[in-house]
């Protein structure tokens, strides 16, 4: 296999989750369970000070964030920041949930080198879409070394992707985190139901799975993940790129071909398969690049995996399936690139900040505002935009068009 120099999948928007998500010896699903037990009921034995459990509430799909203007005594003109809103699961003692309502994501531990100890944070998620969300809205965040008084909000991923600083690892891990706890929530609300003899689904495995509750059938569920296949097809001899539009993209915008895998489909398949339907363009050889979670597709595919490729072209016709595509074209590699050149992606993370923040304020929606400077066209627009750092076909893109060379590990002969 050829040595590779693409984006490591890491990278991506959704993925390098730092929980601990497998049955590690630090924290096994049942002991993380017993411990949510404990921190829930008031007359059990406190838990250890080295340890602490967190929820993350959501609703209708969007976690609670918090939103502040960073630390006394720093740049008064740095934009706002956004963080998780963090529970303790005794602020949920007073409503009526059960303990069954809660998703385990996993662990994290953390070491004090100054003070020679460590600590293990146990992180839950629940979805309270049926509360009264105004009571969770109100509550102070508790955790130690968290402001108590940062305002809060339910705020969708999407916004919340555009709004992430890609130099704050801090804020990217915390979207991965929220990413995973969406597609969770998501799959336990369409999988209430057994899809072999139709009766009622029971979290178990500190809802990690689920099963059929009943006893002639007693079938598990997994969590639900749909592959999708992304690519970017290239034409070598005529150093061009195709790009397709849908009619829902917003206007100039160009991205990747794109499909679902279907059963009894190979990867390379996929992506000649779709590319063929949808433009008419035959592909001879199928190169990977990354891959990465996307827990912000439809609400009834919890979470797709979205698998990158460069596909190269051998036929160079172009046939749209306008059932699929508004339209698809060749651009050489200087036309995207002054696309990438001219998009304004640190401008839409900063616009979509302040929109954080003062959804957190409670500023009705048509009342909130964004610096004006963060709003005006400047200078030369160009003709293409292409997907924002957040999404790989941004990276599948950029790479192709500020690279050239095939050093990418193929496995069109796996």
């Amino acid at each position: 296999m050829a040595s590779s120099n693409i984006l490591a999948s890491a990278s991506h928007t959704f993925a390098n989750n730092p929980l601990i998500r497998f049955d590690s010896d630090q924290v096994k699903p049942s002991l993380a369970l017993e411990f949510l037990h404990k921190a829930i009921s008031p007359d059990e034995t406190p838990i250890s000070p080295q340890l602490s459990i967190k929820v993350l509430p959501f609703s209708n799909g969007c976690p609670l964030v918090r939103s502040s203007f960073g630390p006394v005594g720093g740049d008064s003109n740095a934009p706002p920041i956004w963080y998780l809103g963090w529970l303790l699961p005794s602020e949920f003692a007073g409503i009526s949930v059960s303990e069954e309502s809660f998703v385990y994501l996993g662990s994290m531990s953390k070491e004090d080198v100054d003070c020679g100890t460590s600590s293990i944070s146990i992180n839950w998620a629940i979805d309270i879409s049926n509360q009264n969300l105004g009571f969770f809205l109100q509550q102070p965040l508790t955790n130690a070394g968290v402001p108590p008084k940062d305002p809060s909000s339910f705020v969708d991923l999407r916004t919340l992707m555009i709004a992430t600083d890609w130099s704050d690892q801090n804020t990217v891990t915390q979207l991965a985190i929220a990413g995973q706890a969406k597609a969770l929530l998501e799959w336990h609300r369409t999988s209430r139901y057994c899809g072999h003899c139709g009766s009622i689904t029971k979290p178990i495995d500190a809802g990690r799975r689920k099963q059929c509750t009943q006893e002639s059938c007693k079938k598990r569920l997994y969590p639900r993940v749909d592959p999708v296949v992304i690519m970017l097809v290239i034409d070598e001899h005529n150093d061009r790129a195709l790009l397709s539009r849908q009619s829902r993209f917003v206007p100039r915008m160009w991205s990747c071909l794109s499909g679902f895998l279907e059963p009894g489909e190979s990867l390379e398949e996929a992506v000649k398969r779709e590319t063929l339907e949808e433009t008419g363009v035959q592909v001879r050889e199928v190169v990977y690049h990354s891959s990465q979670p996307w827990p912000v597709g439809p609400s009834s595919m919890p979470c797709q995996l979205m698998l990158g490729f460069f596909a190269y072209a051998e036929s160079f016709d172009i046939k749209v399936d306008k059932t699929e595509l508004e339209d698809a074209q060749w651009y050489t590699r200087e036309e995207v690139k002054k696309g990438l050149a001219f998009a304004e992606y640190a401008k839409a993370q900063r616009t979509s900040v302040f929109k954080v923040n003062q959804m957190c304020q409670g500023i009705p929606k048509d009342q909130r505002t964004v610096p004006s400077d963060f709003t005006m066209e400047k200078g030369e627009i160009a003709s293409m935009v292409i997907p924002g750092p957040f999404a790989i076909a941004h990276h599948l893109i950029s790479s192709w068009a500020n690279n050239g060379n095939r050093t990418y590990t193929s496995i069109s002969n796996l």
